[in-house]
C-alpha cells in the first residue's frame, strides 16, 4: 500500500440519507479503510436518528497529537483512545462533529483487551459518534451502557473483536 495514503488519506463523500463523513489519517501505523470507517459511522447515526445533513470528521491520530488535543482543549495532560466534539452545539444547525481517535491506544489496548486493532480503531469511532448524539460515559454505569452499546452496533456490522488463530480453529473443529 502507498505509504502516503496511510500518513494522510482524505476523502469528503456525501452518503444517501444526508451525511457527509470526511476520514483523515496522520499516522502510518495501521492502514485505515475508509469504507469500513463510514460503515461504522452509518451504523450509529442511521440506527432511528432521524437528523439530516451531518457531517462528522473523522482523524485518526498519534498519542503524540490526541495528548496535544486533550490538553489544550479538555485541559487533561494525557493520551486517551477517543475525543469527540460536537461543534454543532451552540450553532443550532445541523449536526457537525470532530472525531479524533488514537491509533497508537487502540494497537495497546488490542494487547490487553485480546482484540485485534482494526476492532478497538471501530470500536473508538462508534464510541465518539455515540457521545456526538448525547451518550455519556461519566459514571460506571453509563460507560458499560455505551460499551455494550458500541459492541452490539459493530457486530450487526460484522466487525468482530477477536481474531482466530489457526491453531484455535483447529482445535474447534
Amino acid at each position: 500500500m502507498n505509504p502516503i495514503r496511510n500518513i494522510l488519506y482524505f476523502k469528503k463523500k456525501r452518503i444517501s440519507n444526508g451525511a457527509r463523513i470526511t476520514i483523515t489519517s496522520l499516522q502510518n501505523k495501521i492502514p485505515i479503510n475508509p469504507a469500513r470507517v463510514k460503515k461504522a459511522v452509518l451504523g450509529v447515526v442511521s440506527g432511528g436518528h432521524k437528523e439530516k445533513n451531518r457531517l462528522i470528521n473523522i482523524c485518526f491520530v498519534t498519542d503524540r497529537r490526541i495528548k496535544n488535543l486533550n490538553a489544550k482543549y479538555l485541559k487533561h495532560n494525557y493520551a486517551t483512545d477517543v475525543i469527540a466534539f460536537n461543534l454543532s452545539e451552540n450553532s443550532g444547525l445541523f449536526p457537525v462533529a470532530d472525531i479524533v481517535v488514537s491509533v497508537d491506544t487502540a494497537i495497546r489496548n488490542s494487547r490487553v483487551f485480546n482484540t485485534t486493532p482494526v476492532y478497538e480503531l471501530m470500536f473508538y469511532v462508534v464510541h465518539g459518534v455515540l457521545h456526538i448524539l448525547g451518550f455519556n460515559d461519566k459514571t460506571s454505569r453509563q460507560r458499560e451502557s455505551m460499551n455494550k452499546r458500541a459492541a452490539v452496533i459493530l457486530n450487526k456490522l460484522n466487525i468482530k473483536p477477536h481474531k482466530i488463530c489457526p491453531s484455535i480453529k483447529q482445535k474447534q473443529l
